[in-house]
């Protein structure tokens, strides 16, 4: 049982490295390397990047149409909130500052909570069907959201918790 911890802790270590890269600047080189096919469309240079642009009238496709929230923040559904973020989104998502995928802080001012809990539940669906979504993988260099299969509550909750940030 060891050996098997070990072997896939390499595993793990192994694609980390090699998906999150090692340096802040990747090397260069005379071929130019693929894009990813979202890159086809890319938004020129002129238009606010995706994890900027605000777009709080779009509700996402998929489940969530209409959410309506509370004037108080429920501090037990952020503490899940919270505790599911750490377990399931933070090795893609830093909440201070962008990494693989965009920095929770302020997304609240940035996008409708339906639109937030769309993309929590079916990333997927979101990035075929979304223009910001779309945008989005294009400005993180092709770095798909992983469906970790999230119930409505517990993305309802972890939206608690970036009602918090």
């Amino acid at each position: 049982m060891k050996k098997i911890s070990i072997i896939l802790a390499l595993i793990m270590g192994t694609f980390i490295l090699q998906n999150c890269g090692g340096s802040e600047e990747p090397a260069k080189s005379n071929t130019p390397s693929p894009q990813p096919a979202a890159a086809v469309e890319a938004e020129p240079e002129s238009e606010v990047p995706a994890s900027e642009r605000i777009t709080l009238d779009n509700k996402g496709v998929g489940p969530i149409s209409n959410l309506e929230l509370a004037e108080t923040i429920d501090d037990e559904m952020v503490s899940r909130g919270e505790a599911l973020f750490s377990t399931n989104c933070s090795a893609c998502h830093k909440v201070d500052k962008r990494f693989i995928g965009p920095s929770p802080k302020g997304i609240m001012q940035r996008r409708s909570p339906e639109w937030i809990m769309n993309m929590i539940l079916d990333p997927q669906k979101m990035v075929e069907e979304d223009r910001c979504a779309k945008d989005l993988l294009v400005e993180f260099n092709g770095a798909a959201m992983a469906n970790q299969n999230m119930t409505e509550e517990q993305a309802r909750d972890i939206l608690e918790f970036f009602r918090t940030l």
